[in-house]
């Protein structure tokens, strides 16, 4: 007879290969064709809301790693709160007006900036924009991302567009918005004004030059009345600077008003410096000590005036504490069109905001010398004119980090023109956000700092910026005395349009035609009116999405439980929707932020083509499946930096295998199983079966907590560990014996089945949030009846397993000691080669007195350790030839001695037993011929 045939051999229709990149579209097909997400939705409907509210990504290119990092950990989320028992509506979002989606545009259309009309342009952006939300609305979803797909939120879409003019005009109505012209990151390559979060640092070489301004005639003769030395050479203030092209804006020069300054003499001629750099600049240009003529306070320099280098015009000599000795000569060059700091100095002593060079970063023509010249060109130039005239005293270069554009990676400058800015002083936001910090919770809790720091020292907000595709600054002016029109009901007429036609009424329409009909300047009286020409900067587009989503959709609420996003969102997305939402409504949009670090390779470098370290999410798809990738995902402690490589995903893939093979043997093993009939009462189990579901309710436990507090690592980790340990290397190993031999509905067969059932039924529904496409074929093959069709329509188990702590303790010590005994078997089968399995083994024990207890039951440990006699005994002999002892390393005094059996093996369970070919049957043991009897 085939004793196979009589076996409890496993059955399941849960394939042994994944087959993830062919098998997993047809998940996606079953999700989308039984609208999963929107039965989670519906089952959930009377449960606590949780809003996680999404990070728009900019609708520009395919999607990479970091955004697939991010979607995926948005999932996981709307994915465990839905499993934890709240209604989670995620609402997608894209952001798709600005900068890269207008000169990919033009690039397109093969024009430049300007060259078409306002509407041609935004059409082609707005059909550019939805190609690109399309592609990556699929690419999202082929991750196995859950969400209202058909119902985004488009910072396009007409309703959005009105309500970023309609928060636009909360800030205009309460005087918290101003025009100016006032300095600002500048990008002549993209020809527009950017924000502090559109601005890299990178590494740039640049002129780093001493030049020399000429005393005037009066600063002369103030010099040598205080001084009482005849200034009979050349005499010069002396400035260092590393932007040569800024000098021809130069209306100043800064000193520091609490500094000492000499004048001194340096191969006959004459220089004022401070005194705190002399050394350093001897240093740096080579040169001896100069001979040290007088000290002088800068407070009487104060309002003299010193010649410009090489224009026929003077410099004021001001003060300023912004100063520092920690480079140049203490003495800063003041242009207050080209720098902050210079800006308001120059407010302060009524200088002009002069700018000499133009929206593409030329000089306007008729600046002498160098008109029309780029102003990285004109550098040279200005150098040889300082040469020249004999006023460049010392030139290098110098490699410093410099403000670059984040799209177009081109140098910025700062440069003045008319902008419009959000006060962070007029009423109090500054304040007012550092304040509501106190009421949002950070994940991790080193973000608070880094966006507080970030608030505290940021200037007014620029929101202007001088590009069409986007929503224009809704502001009229009065034609004839400039008056701005503030109250909203001069705007209500403009923001029924933009409901109802989007934002391009604005781009062809006249001021009269936008207006409410009849309205007259409030001031004056007059009836013409101008409407502004720039666009809203982007970030105020998606700052704002807390109004146009949070607050205007129904089944959502304000403020969300949630924003996640990557670290670099603390100076982006986090920092202008907390400025947009407690300017207007004195909160934070968020109860809590969410940060995920940067995916990096596997030696921790950033991915850049030049690096040629970029992974592609698609191909990663196409070799293992996207399962893989959310694996990545949640292996991985996010919160810092996270590798990815070949070797990582080998490691991941042998672990995902190990996990899915533990399922099927649970799913084979379960197919006769019923649990309406044949479960086991917990109290009614064996010891053993007890410990492993009480491990299993630690894990349960450990697993929630984890997914409560956004450690998904902790959840991969656990989940793992529980199917290697718990289940394959303790229940399964110890137990196979029981689920194939023993009769189909005895006590012990059953006892396993009712530890494997629990086991499934709550692994399961805990890894789903992550391995989603992997818990949906677990369940769709379960061979028992299931509660629902999907496994996102039920709950994280509840599971509670209690075991004493003496019990647990207990069962501790009797593992270790198995480990011990298993560490001598392989020694004896690999190393000394004395059996071939460790069921032909016969082991003796020798334990100190405090040991015995757990010792005493052979039949026990015959079965827990799987051998063919167990003995515990007072006295090790003398091993003979086929003998060995090992002493344990880990459990002092415990010796323990192996030989093999001289029993013979029983045909059907492969035991090796005493009465093997003395019975009936002499080919089986005692248990085997029993269950055989009574088939």
């Amino acid at each position: 007879m085939d004793w196979k045939d009589t076996l409890n051999l496993p059955k399941t229709s849960f394939p042994m290969k994944a087959n993830l990149v062919e098998r997993e579209p047809s998940f996606l097909e079953f999700w989308e064709k039984e609208k999963i997400y929107e039965k989670m939705l519906e089952k959930r409907a009377n449960a606590p809301l949780y809003i996680l509210h999404d990070g728009p990504p900019y609708a520009n290119g395919h999607i990479h790693l970091g955004t697939a990092l991010n979607k995926i950990l948005k999932d996981i989320i709307v994915k465990s709160k839905s499993m934890a028992g709240y209604k989670v509506p995620y609402i997608p979002g894209w952001d798709c007006h600005g900068l890269p989606i207008e000169l990919k545009t033009e690039q397109e259309l093969g024009v430049k900036r300007g060259e078409l009309p306002p509407l041609v342009i935004r059409e082609a952006c707005r059909k550019y924009a939805q190609r690109f939300i399309n592609i990556q609305k699929e690419e999202f979803k082929r991750l196995g991302v859950f969400a209202k797909w058909n119902e985004p939120y488009l910072t396009m879409n007409f309703e959005y567009e009105a309500s970023i003019a309609r928060e636009f005009l909360r800030f205009l109505e309460t005087d918290q918005i101003y025009q100016r012209k006032k300095p600002v990151f500048w990008c002549p390559n993209c020809v527009t004004a950017l924000a502090e979060a559109e601005v890299e640092y990178a590494p740039h070489k640049s002129p780093s030059i001493y030049v020399k301004f000429p005393f005037t005639e009066e600063l002369k003769n103030f010099i040598e009345e205080k001084t009482s030395i005849k200034i009979d050479k050349p005499a010069y203030v002396l400035i260092w600077t590393t932007t040569p092209w800024t000098l021809p804006a130069n209306l100043a020069l800064a000193m520091n008003p609490e500094f000492d300054y000499l004048l001194v003499e340096w191969d006959g001629e004459y220089y004022i410096v401070a005194e705190g750099r002399v050394s350093a600049l001897c240093a740096e240009m080579n040169r001896d000590l100069p001979k040290i003529l007088a000290k002088i306070d800068p407070k009487e320099l104060e309002g003299k005036k010193a010649k410009h280098p090489f224009y026929d015009r003077e410099s004021l000599i001001i003060l300023g504490d912004f100063v520092t000795l920690d480079t140049g000569t203490g003495i800063v060059h003041i242009a207050p069109g080209h720098g902050e700091e210079d800006y308001h100095i120059g407010l302060k002593y009524g200088l002009e905001i002069y700018v000499p060079v133009d929206q593409e970063g030329r000089f306007y023509e008729d600046v002498p010398l160098i008109g029309g010249l780029n102003i990285f060109k004109a550098n040279k130039v200005i150098l040889d004119i300082l040469k020249e005239k004999g006023h460049l005293l010392y030139q290098d270069t110098i490699e410093h980090s410099y403000p670059h554009c984040w799209r177009c990676k081109k140098p910025v400058i700062f440069r003045a023109e008319d902008q419009w800015f959000i006060s962070m002083e007029a009423k109090d936001l500054r304040k007012k956000a550092l304040k509501s910090l106190d009421q949002v919770k950070f994940i991790p809790s080193w973000g608070r700092n880094r966006i507080y720091s970030m608030l505290e020292n940021r200037p007014d907000w620029c929101i202007s910026r001088q590009r069409v595709w986007g929503v224009p600054i809704t502001v009229f002016k009065c034609a004839k005395c400039g008056e701005i029109l503030k109250d909203y009901k001069y705007y209500q007429k403009i923001i029924e349009i933009f409901e109802k036609e989007g934002c391009d009424p604005w781009f062809v329409k006249s001021a009269e035609e936008l207006l409410p009909e009849g309205t007259t300047c409030p001031k004056c009286g007059n009836t013409t009116f101008e409407k502004e020409k720039d666009i809203l900067d982007v970030w105020f587009d998606s700052g704002v999405s807390f109004a146009a989503v949070l607050e205007k959709r129904s089944e959502l609420s304000f403020p969300a439980d949630l924003y996640l996003e990557g670290s670099d969102q603390h100076r982006g997305w986090f920092h202008s929707s907390l400025l947009c939402s407690v300017g207007t409504r004195g909160v934070p949009p968020y109860k809590a932020i969410l940060t995920h670090g940067f995916v990096v390779d596997g030696q921790g470098r950033k991915m850049s083509k030049s690096l040629g370290n970029v992974i592609h999410p698609q191909d990663l798809i196409k070799q293992y499946g996207a399962e893989i990738i959310r694996l990545w995902v949640s292996a991985e402690d996010y919160k810092d930096d996270i590798k990815i490589s070949k070797e990582i995903l080998k490691r991941l893939v042998e672990a995902y295998r190990k996990i899915r093979n533990t399922f099927r043997f649970l799913m084979g093993n379960l197919y006769d199983f019923d649990p309406q009939k044949n479960i086991i009462p917990f109290e009614k189990l064996p010891e053993f079966e007890q410990y492993i579901l009480y491990r299993l309710s630690k894990v349960i436990e450990k697993v929630k907590k984890a997914y409560e507090e956004f450690d998904f690592h902790i959840v991969y980790h656990e989940i793992h560990r529980f199917c290697v340990v718990e289940l394959s290397s303790l229940i399964i190993d110890i137990n196979r014996d029981y689920l194939y031999c023993e009769a189909p509905d005895s006590f012990k067969r059953r006892a396993t089945q009712t530890v494997f059932y629990y086991a499934l039924d709550s692994l399961v529904k805990l890894m789903a949030p992550i391995l989603s496409f992997t818990a949906e074929d677990i369940w769709q093959n379960l061979p028992y009846e299931k509660e629902e069709i999907s496994v996102f329509l039920t709950e994280f188990p509840s599971y509670k397993f209690e075991l004493s702590a003496d019990k647990v303790k207990n069962w501790e010590k009797i593992l270790e000691i198995r480990e011990e005994i298993l560490r001598a078997l392989e020694i004896a089968r690999k190393d000394y080669k004395i059996i071939n399995t460790f069921l032909e083994a016969e082991v003796f024990v020798k334990a100190p007195e405090e040991l015995k207890g757990y010792l005493e039951n052979s039949a026990f440990w015959e079965y827990f350790i799987m051998v063919a006699k167990f003995s515990l005994i007072d006295e090790i002999t003398e091993t003979g030839e086929n003998e060995i002892v090992c002493d344990s390393e880990e459990v002092k005094g415990l010796k323990i001695k192996i030989k093999p059996t001289e029993y013979k093996k029983c045909e059907r369970c492969w035991q090796r037993k005493p009465e093997v070919g003395k019975l009936e049957n002499p080919e089986l043991c005692q248990r085997c011929y029993e269950v055989i009897k009574n088939r």
